[in-house]
């Protein structure tokens, strides 16, 4: 059935269902005569529900808004599924008419006297709908590992380039194994300890007081660089975290 004095907007009442908290929702009255319309709104649950306003008077091609508010739920539901209506009713009043003249008998049904009715049936919305999780997380919690694992094998690569380095008797490159080999022998094994380092030291601290004469030039320029190398290592080792 149409109604030609009041229009309702919207069509059913969406209130948000939230446990232990009381949720509102609107409705809009517009009147769409020239007269003056009275209006009532009633509900099937008046203990759950309190309305502001439940009942007044329009002006001509005037609006009013009602808001509805829902006691706090003390339990979940689930379904969200709701049996609760409301009923607005109309009816036309006297030009001029005020609060005074809003008497139940106004929204009696008698000959010659129009009283429409619209009915609104409640639905149970989400009040937090869960946000989707971006995808991007997961790279950014990602990313620290792999730039952790990048300074690692930089450390890694550091330290096999110096070991690489390292020169023999005569001033040439030594024959290095691997860098996988040499890496592991000095951390696995501890080759090189601080007590041997001393003993070297000692040791290169004699042919140093033997070389004496300046024909022994050569001697002295190769313990020096066997000291030079020593000393090296034995910084090497201190930075090697086993």
């Amino acid at each position: 059935m149409s109604s030609t004095l009041l229009r309702v907007c919207p069509s059913e009442l969406k209130i948000p269902y939230e446990v232990k908290r009381q949720r509102s929702c609107c409705m809009q009255l517009i009147n769409k005569t020239d007269k003056y319309v009275a209006f009532k709104v009633k509900t099937t649950n008046p203990r759950k529900y309190s309305v502001r306003h439940t009942c007044g008077i329009l002006l001509p091609r005037s609006s009013c808004s009602v808001t509805v508010t829902m006691q706090a739920p003390r339990d979940m539901q689930l379904d969200h599924h709701c049996k609760d209506k409301f009923l607005v009713q109309s009816a036309v009043a006297r030009d001029g008419a005020t609060m005074r003249d809003l008497v139940p008998e106004l929204f009696t049904r008698a000959p010659g006297r129009l009283i429409e009715e619209f009915k609104l049936r409640v639905v149970y919305i989400a009040a937090n709908p869960p946000s989707p999780v971006p995808e991007e997380a997961e790279e950014e919690d990602a990313s620290p590992r792999s730039e952790a694992m990048m300074g690692y094998e930089a450390k890694v690569s550091s330290a096999f380039d110096a070991a690489s380095r390292c020169v023999d008797n005569s001033g040439a490159k030594l024959s290095c194994t691997k860098g996988a080999s040499v890496v592991s022998t000095l951390v696995g094994e501890k080759v090189y300890t601080r007590e041997e380092n001393q003993k070297k030291l000692q040791q290169n601290m004699e042919l140093l007081r033997e070389a004496g004469s300046p024909q022994q030039g050569f001697s002295v320029m190769f313990v020096l660089l066997v000291f030079m190398s020593s000393v090296f290592i034995g910084h090497l080792m201190k930075h090697i975290k086993v």
